[in-house]
């Protein structure tokens, strides 16, 4: 199948021009005036698209999402199905997920098993493999983790009851993902400080969920980024920080990157756009909005937008993680520590930075491209396949209406989820056409694509 998208505005690469794209099978074979320009222009043409009055981008790329995640609190509501129909319907190609191993649990056992889960995935999607504790066998199974497509690691300084890390454990992963090329990402939260804040507030009868953000103040995630960032500095390994909320984790950051140290900053849409007085509402929404790190004050929102105009934050994930009410709700009064934590997004996130960040004058149109997919695809590896508009590139293409209006509503989201965070925001901006490797997956609000269309994207990753 040959393609001709035409009369587009091309986004890609840090700039903008008007331009047409041919496509071939999966890949993109030609950017440029292609029809005036008849020797770039080979052969017939099956297909014509015409994209006038609209953006084209590369596809996104969401690097933080937990999809069919099984928690202590319960199982999150999207699988990789309805996760991945989402997140197609709002012109995210390609996700990133990830593997979490139990303590005892051989790594690539755990990764044979998460790939089998993701299968069914109907984005192209590669895995984070998260490492919950150090031993023996480690740095041999993330030896054979890396050769079968693995780039990246997951760390967690919280949770230390379950999957968090001991320093001296840190130290060792950042150690082995140096010796290994592999980028080490880390849930920066003081563990420590976090247990005991829940235990003391619930001990003060303070127990419902509007407690939970005073059990992770800013400065217990400012101080552990920092420490994180120190000893990936020691290590000598580069060090990607997710879902920076605070000012004090963009600090840190920015601090260590004064000493030329690689300190790569993450953060999501509802740490831009939805703030900490949500907990002060009613108990659904307070139960809704525990996630962690929780909403911040508006001060914090503001440095988070500082950071991705500057360039201090490199990339936009979602931390897609949602969990249906009646879950959120079953402790939300009688102990936050058990409410389990995370919110969806998506399938808003192109939307979302796309209404508040460019069309708000708040960041440039090739810095949004950048954030939701250039960035990402280069720094796991995926680029030049992902993330750019360029023959031989994959042709994850979104077709963007920017004058498309339109209001966020659980009813009709794609995510399997009885709400929304976002619930009643006006929208401006929404892709008319989306292509996976050269497929409509996604037109005029229908999903074509086929469950288990996905593919994995590790088989590049191997030395």
């Amino acid at each position: 199948m040959r393609i001709l998208v035409r009369n587009g505005t091309i986004v890609s690469d840090g700039r903008s021009f008007a331009g047409d794209i041919l496509v071939a099978g999966e890949k993109i074979v030609a950017v440029g005036h292609l029809v005036a320009d008849a020797a770039a222009l080979p052969g017939s043409v099956d297909r014509v698209v015409d994209a006038s009055g609209c953006e084209v981008f590369p596809g996104g790329v969401d690097p933080h999402v937990h999809l069919d995640l099984d928690t202590p609190a319960g199982i999150s509501s999207d699988d990789f199905v309805s996760g991945t129909r989402a997140a197609l319907s709002g012109g995210t190609t390609t996700i990133l997920d990830f593997v979490t191993p139990g303590r005892n649990e051989s790594l690539t056992a755990a990764l044979a098993d998460r790939k089998e889960a993701a299968r069914k995935s109907l984005c192209d999607y590669g895995l984070h493999m998260s490492v919950t504790a150090w031993n023996d066998r480690s740095f041999s199974e993330l030896a054979a983790c890396r050769q079968e497509g693995i780039r990246s690691l997951k760390t967690y300084l919280a949770y230390k009851e379950t999957i968090g890390l001991e320093d001296r454990e840190f130290l060792a992963v950042l150690e082995a993902a140096r010796q290994l090329r592999l980028l080490t990402m880390v849930h920066a939260e003081a563990g420590d400080m976090v247990s005991f804040l829940q235990k003391k507030l619930l001990a003060e009868g303070k127990v419902s969920a509007a407690n939970h953000p005073l059990s992770r103040p800013p400065e217990v995630e400012g101080d552990a980024t920092a420490r994180a960032l120190l000893m990936a500095r020691l290590t000598g390994a580069p060090l990607y920080v997710v879902h920076v909320s605070t000012r004090q984790g963009l600090d840190a950051v920015a601090s260590a990157r004064t000493t030329g140290q690689t300190a790569i900053a993450e953060t999501c849409p509802q740490y831009l756009l939805l703030n900490e007085g949500l907990y002060q509402r009613d108990g659904k929404t307070a139960a809704a909005a525990v996630m962690s790190p929780p909403l911040r004050g508006l001060d914090h929102q503001a440095a988070l937008w500082e950071g991705l105009a500057s360039g201090l934050v490199q990339t936009v994930g979602t931390d897609h993680c949602p969990f249906n009410l009646p879950e959120k709700m079953r402790f939300a009064a009688s102990d936050f520590t058990r409410v389990p934590n995370g919110t969806g997004g998506i399938e808003y996130r192109l939307p979302l930075l796309y209404t508040f960040g460019v069309r708000a004058g708040k960041i440039p149109l090739a810095r949004f491209v950048d954030l939701v997919s250039t960035r990402p695809a280069k720094l796991f590896g995926l680029y030049p396949r992902k993330g750019t508009i360029r023959a031989g590139s994959d042709a994850d293409l979104v077709i963007w209406d920017p004058e498309k209006k339109w209001t966020v509503s659980a009813a009709g989201q794609m995510q399997r989820c009885d709400h929304t965070l976002y619930e009643g925001l006006e929208l401006c901006g929404a892709p008319r056409l989306v292509m996976r490797r050269g497929e409509t997956v996604y037109a005029d609000g229908n999903l074509v694509a086929e469950e288990g269309s996905g593919s994995w994207l590790g088989a590049e990753a191997t030395p």
